[in-house]
């Protein structure tokens, strides 16, 4: 859910500080690009998810490198490139095994590097990099390369977007009441009830009308959404407080960095799929 109110006062009204045209633009535009990937052909997705890590990878080494941590890029971006690929080409027994493989050699590298306490923290969060963006992003590769693949991850990112974009507008022009102000001050309650009221609607329309579902079940799929992409997002706005950062990057206009449109997916990612392969068998 974006950051809507603009401060702490209940009776403020809120703003959108931000370039909504440009925003909106760049937003469709990637709509528009994942789904052209998914449905023109698979291979296109992968290496669109595989752009994505990376540049989030990167953004992430710069962020925290403002407070002395020097994040081992090189091995977290050749093992994010092994955990996708080998995600959507055999599964969740590869997604685990290239992960822990890559958290290996991320403390290896590191430690060969240089030693002692610093060589520990640049280790530390060289491995929850690792969990955080191409693990997660794993079981976005594991539902692709189901037969009905291309649609349950069109569906997982249409609740990411509705969640953000119900949120965004309920925000705006409702916004009143802080939803965890020592974190994300703008956030509101408001915008959490447009989230979840936008979020079940494209869920339940979302699980009918491209996996044949029962609505119900995009209703809840809405509900887990909006409880995910919440938590990514104030996960994601706790560490950006701590580096004293505003947004991760500017690679997107409008948006902030990569990384600020991939918070709220990639918690997100693990729970969808979860309940879609629980819920509907895979499908032709």
């Amino acid at each position: 859910m974006t950051d809507l109110a603009p401060s702490d006062t209940p009776v403020q009204a809120p703003r959108a500080g931000r370039n909504l045209p440009v925003a909106i633009a760049v937003g469709l535009g990637l709509l528009a690009l994942v789904g052209v990937s998914l449905f023109l052909v698979k291979e296109l997705f992968v290496v669109l998810a595989l752009a994505a890590v990376g540049a989030s990878l990167w953004e992430l080494a710069h962020a925290f490198a403002r407070r002395g941590i020097t994040l081992p890029l090189l091995p977290l971006v050749v093992g994010a490139a092994g955990i996708l690929i080998s995600s959507y080409v055999a599964g969740e027994e590869a997604l685990l095994v290239s992960f822990v493989l890559t958290a290996g050699g991320v403390v290896v590298w590191r430690a060969i590097d240089s030693g002692g306490a610093a060589a520990l923290c640049d280790a530390s969060a060289g491995v929850l990099a690792a969990a955080w963006l191409p693990f997660l992003g794993g079981f976005v590769m594991i539902m692709l390369a189901m037969p009905d693949g291309a649609r349950r991850v069109l569906l997982f990112v249409l609740l990411a977007v509705a969640s953000d974009v119900g949120g965004y507008v309920a925000g705006v022009l409702f916004g009143r009441h802080p939803l965890a102000p020592s974190v994300s001050p703008k956030k509101t309650w408001e915008g959490l009830g447009g989230s979840v009221l936008l979020s079940c609607l494209v869920g339940a329309a979302g699980i009918a009308w491209l996996l044949g579902g029962n609505p119900l079940i995009g209703v809840g799929l809405g509900l887990a959404t909006v409880v995910t992409a919440t938590l990514g997002d104030l996960a994601e706005s706790l560490i950006k407080r701590d580096l004293e950062l505003k947004d991760m990057g500017t690679l997107l206009p409008g948006h902030g960095g990569v990384l600020d449109r991939l918070d709220s997916l990639l918690l997100t990612a693990p729970v969808v799929y979860l309940v879609l392969l629980a819920a509907l068998p895979v499908g032709d």
